[in-house]
């Protein structure tokens, strides 16, 4: 008996980073392996629900400059998270709602006029082959999908398994803002006691802005630096999500989903999670602000 074959997304245009993730690998940091997964969980699991997918279900997270692909058979789609131009074939399209994708049509997400990062979600679902039980591209360890080429192909997942499919003309769905300053709650870290009373101080009362240089791995912070009350190396010791490191700049860093699981710089304080998806929307420039938990 012939197996059926395999319907694929082709890669037109891949962006400046577009991968592919799901609700990510969590569970296994004792042996070094690291969470991944979208950064904008909350932008994620709306555009799988917009397409009737489960919410952990595989997605494109493209960054800053979109992408486009071309499916070879018919499917719905949904292009969310940060706001840019969507088109079918050169034809303007709905943002933030389900669309019919022709196959063999061209579907492109358009630079990001606000926010960051961009979530193409499809009907059934992308299946690449699953690591540790997640089909999300980890940029740090290389678990995972790469980060897309043209020229690429990747699997679709069948609709049928995911109920039904929604209306073409749904009513509008409100998406989440994209901000115009961060506001980071931060509960105290284990190590705030290596740094003085005035950069605990510094910490929630001065201006930052996000660095340009931060990624899906840390959130890069450009402001006043904070002092250390005690000189020395730290033993490497466990990072959790959130975690706002230190480095000997001084400079704060916010670990994000592709964060190592050790660290040997002192960990000042910790974002709650569910903080984090703004981070993941915050262009480089904007202003930051921590404030205490």
């Amino acid at each position: 008996m012939t197996p059926p074959a395999v319907s694929r997304l082709y890669v037109v245009r891949a962006g400046a980073l577009t991968t592919v993730q799901d609700a990510g690998r969590p569970g296994w940091a004792h042996l070094g392996v690291g969470r991944a997964g979208a950064l904008d969980a909350p932008a994620a699991r709306l555009a799988n629900r917009l397409v009737g997918n489960p919410p952990d279900a595989a997605v494109l997270e493209t960054t800053l400059t979109g992408c486009a692909v071309r499916p070879d058979r018919p499917v719905m789609a949904v292009v969310g998270g940060a706001g840019c131009r969507v088109t079918v074939d050169g034809r303007p399209v709905a943002w933030g709602a389900p669309v019919r994708v022709p196959p063999g049509a061209v579907l492109e997400a358009g630079a990001a006029v606000n926010g960051l990062r961009g979530y193409l979600a499809f009907a059934g679902g992308l299946v690449p082959e699953p690591v540790l039980g997640s089909r999300s591209a980890d940029l740090l360890s290389g678990l995972g999908p790469a980060p897309l080429s043209e020229g690429d192909a990747l699997p679709l997942g069948d609709p049928a398994g995911c109920g039904p499919q929604p209306p073409g003309d749904p009513d509008p769905v409100p998406w989440p803002g994209t901000p115009t300053e961060l506001v980071l709650p931060v509960h105290p870290g284990p190590r705030q006691d290596w740094f003085t009373e005035a950069a605990l101080r510094t910490l929630l009362t001065a201006a930052y802005r996000v660095s340009p240089h931060s990624n899906r791995i840390g959130l890069r912070t450009e402001g006043p630096a904070l002092e250390r009350s005690r000189t020395g190396e730290l033993p490497s010791e466990g990072m959790v999500l959130g975690a706002v490191q230190v480095p000997p700049d001084g400079r704060p860093v916010v670990f994000l989903n592709d964060h190592p699981t050790t660290g040997g710089y002192p960990v000042v304080g910790v974002v709650p999670e569910r903080a984090l998806a703004a981070a993941a929307q915050a262009v480089p420039g904007i202003p930051l602000r921590f404030v205490r938990a």
